[in-house]
C-alpha cells in the first residue's frame, strides 16, 4: 500500500501558503458581499412596513435608488472576486504543474501509471477548486448564522423553520456523499486505466494492426470502459435522487416559510415586510447546504 510522500505533500502546503494573501482578500471580498446580500431583504421589508403604509414615493424611489447602486456595489466586489480567484488558481498551477509532470513521470518509470495519471488529475482538480464555485461557497459558509441569527429575530418560529431546513438539506448532502463516494472512486480509476490503454493502443497501432491484436485490446478496452459506466451511471442515478428530493424540500421551505410568515402577521406577532425578508433570507440559509 502506497504512502502519502511527505514532500508533496509539504510542497503543496508551501504552494497554498504562498498564497495566503489572495484568500485573505477573497475571504474580505466575501465578507462584504454576504454583508450586501441582506439588501434585498432590509428592502423589501422597509417597502412593506414604511412605503405601503404610508403611501410616500419620495421614500420608495430613494429605497429604489439606493438598492440600485448596492446591486452595481456587490456585482463589482463579485467581478473582482471572480478575476482574483481566476489569477489565483493560475499561479498555483505554474508554480506546480513541472514538480507534478516530474512525479508522474517517475511514478510511470517505477510501473505505477495509475498514480502517474492520478497525480496530473489532482492538479487539475485543485485548480478548478480554486476557480470554481466551491471556493466561493467554503467562504460563503461562516455567514450562513448571520442570516439565520436575523430570521430569529424576526420570530423564534421563523428560525426554528430555517434551521430545521438546514439541517435537513445537509443531511441530504451528506447521504448523497456518501451514497456516491464509492462508485465515483471507481469510475475515476477505470477511466484512468481505459484512457492510458487506449493511448497506448493508438501509439502502438502498426504492431497490434501486424500481429492481429486489434479484437483482442478492443475488447479488453471496452470491458473497462463498460464498467466505468456502470459506475457512473450508479453515481449519477444515486445523485439525481437525492437532488429532486433536496429541490423538493428547498421548495417546500420556501413555501412554508411564508406560510408561516403569514400566520404569524395575521396574528400580529410579525409584520408584513419581516414575512416577505424572512422569505429571501431563507434563501440564503438554504445556500450553503446545496452547495
Amino acid at each position: 500500500m502506497s504512502r502519502p510522500n511527505p514532500l508533496a505533500a509539504s510542497e503543496t502546503l508551501a504552494a497554498l501558503t504562498a498564497y495566503k494573501g489572495g484568500f485573505f482578500n477573497i475571504g474580505l471580498f466575501s465578507a462584504v458581499i454576504n454583508l450586501l446580500m441582506l439588501a434585498p431583504a432590509l428592502y423589501m421589508l422597509q417597502v412593506y412596513d414604511r412605503v405601503l403604509a404610508s403611501g410616500n414615493q419620495m421614500t420608495l424611489l430613494m429605497l429604489t435608488l439606493m438598492i440600485l447602486g448596492l446591486f452595481g456595489l456587490m456585482g463589482a466586489l463579485e467581478w473582482v472576486r471572480s478575476q482574483v480567484v481566476i489569477h489565483l488558481g493560475t499561479q498555483m498551477d505554474m508554480r506546480l504543474n513541472q514538480r507534478v509532470y516530474d512525479a508522474a513521470f517517475e511514478a510511470q518509470l517505477k510501473g505505477s501509471p495509475q498514480a502517474a495519471g492520478q497525480a496530473l488529475n489532482d492538479l487539475t482538480a485543485l485548480r478548478q477548486f480554486a476557480t470554481g464555485n466551491a471556493l466561493f461557497a467554503f467562504f460563503d459558509a461562516p455567514w450562513f448564522p448571520v442570516y439565520l441569527l436575523v430570521i430569529f429575530l424576526f420570530h423564534p418560529w421563523l428560525g426554528l423553520l430555517a434551521l430545521a431546513g438546514a439541517v435537513l438539506l445537509v443531511a441530504l448532502a451528506w447521504i448523497n456523499q456518501h451514497i456516491c463516494q464509492a462508485p465515483l472512486a471507481q469510475a475515476s480509476q477505470l477511466s484512468i486505466i481505459t484512457s492510458q490503454q487506449a493511448t497506448a493502443n493508438l501509439r502502438n497501432a502498426d504492431a497490434i494492426e501486424a500481429m492481429g491484436m486489434l479484437g483482442a485490446l478492443r475488447e479488453r478496452w471496452f470491458i473497462g470502459h463498460q464498467g466505468f459506466l456502470a459506475q457512473q451511471n450508479l453515481a449519477s442515478e444515486k445523485t439525481a435522487t437525492i437532488s429532486a428530493w433536496s429541490k423538493g424540500v428547498r421548495m417546500a421551505l420556501q413555501s412554508l416559510v411564508l406560510g408561516l410568515g403569514a400566520w404569524l402577521a395575521v396574528q400580529g406577532q410579525i409584520t408584513p415586510g419581516m414575512m416577505i425578508a424572512g422569505s429571501i433570507l431563507m434563501g440564503r440559509v438554504l445556500s450553503p447546504s446545496t452547495s
